[in-house]
């Protein structure tokens, strides 16, 4: 009897020694560099506020956050590349909506979300607002609806490409109120607003951020934000809910992932200083002042995002006929 207590006691003895080892090994991570994999160009507000937290996350470890742009294959390639790397901590990767789109888009993809990669934090979110060319005669989202509806050969709207958030609310638009638009795509959101303000397109849906200078001068008019809330850069423009679309709101949001099989404490220290850094003073200032809103969260959290996301995108996608490669 003694002696299967004396085992049952060392056993447990070295749980708790593992366990203390394992939390002492986070508390002292990272040792050496981190790389922050962006998968999008230079430029973009992926790449800006990756930069940012990267800047922040080298003060509060004492250790370098190295920005690593992999664009390629709409955001997906940075993705595949993070999800191939050592389980270690040391390599995390930003991702947009991309992440929950792309297995409903793609035929193929040479990474699965779900199993090879590790939700670390949920991080920001960008509210997107439909704008027009002043040229079209509708002042409210409404009037623009019946008027697409009454318009022969239907009014156009750009977009950055097929599968983006900006193609994808035009096609939420289009599944909740009725109506038939034609889709003119291009290579990159900017893109898009570029060719509104030529007037080649009628309509596009933009971030906020984006798109402010060219409302302020009037080079646009802007009919429904497309967020729950309406924004404080727009306060007199309505949601899409509001203009009596249920449904109507797609955000950009951003978060971050590890390799699968990162150890859960390693997880949870890269979450607490994501965490940290969105809630400094210093760099919310700097993500506000850009129209990018701090949403830090858990990587349960995060991975509820994610999964809601897919199911609702998976269903919009295959309703509108949506295929890449």
């Amino acid at each position: 009897m003694h002696s299967v207590l004396s085992r049952s006691g060392a056993a447990v003895a070295s749980i708790l020694l593992a366990l203390s080892c394992a939390s002492a090994f986070a508390q002292s991570f990272p040792t050496k560099p981190v790389r922050l994999i962006l998968p999008f160009p230079p430029g973009g507000p992926s790449d800006i506020q990756g930069r940012a937290l990267a800047q922040q996350l080298s003060v509060q470890f004492g250790q370098t956050v190295i920005s690593d742009n992999r664009p390629g294959v709409g955001g997906n390639f940075g993705l595949e590349v993070a999800s191939k790397a050592p389980a270690d901590g040391y390599t995390i990767v930003l991702s947009s909506p991309t992440v929950a789109i792309s297995p409903s888009l793609y035929k193929r993809l040479n990474y699965n979300a779900d199993k090879d990669l590790a939700p670390v934090a949920r991080m920001t979110t960008i509210e997107n607002v439909l704008v027009v060319h002043p040229s079209v005669p509708a002042n409210s989202l409404k009037e623009f609806v019946a008027l697409a509806r009454s318009y022969r050969g239907g009014l156009n709207f750009g977009s950055g490409g097929a599968g983006t958030t900006n193609h994808l609310a035009n096609e939420m638009l289009q599944h909740i109120a009725k109506i038939k638009m034609v889709h003119v795509p291009y290579k990159g959101a900017t893109r898009a607003a570029l060719a509104l303000i030529s007037g080649e397109v009628d309509e596009v849906v933009v971030s906020v951020p984006s798109v402010m200078p060219y409302i302020k001068a009037g080079k646009v008019r802007p009919l429904a934000v497309l967020s729950r809330e309406r924004v404080p850069q727009l306060p007199n423009v309505p949601t899409g809910i509001e203009s009596g679309y249920k449904g109507l709101a797609i955000s950009i949001w951003y978060g971050i992932f590890a390799p699968a099989g990162t150890p859960r404490d390693i997880v949870m220290r890269l979450n607490q200083e994501i965490t940290k850094a969105l809630n400094s003073p210093a760099l919310k200032k700097r993500l506000v002042n850009l129209g990018i809103e701090p949403w830090p969260g858990s990587p349960e959290e995060f991975s509820s995002l994610v999964r809601s996301e897919r199911e609702r995108f998976a269903q919009l996608i295959k309703s509108a006929g949506i295929k890449k490669r």
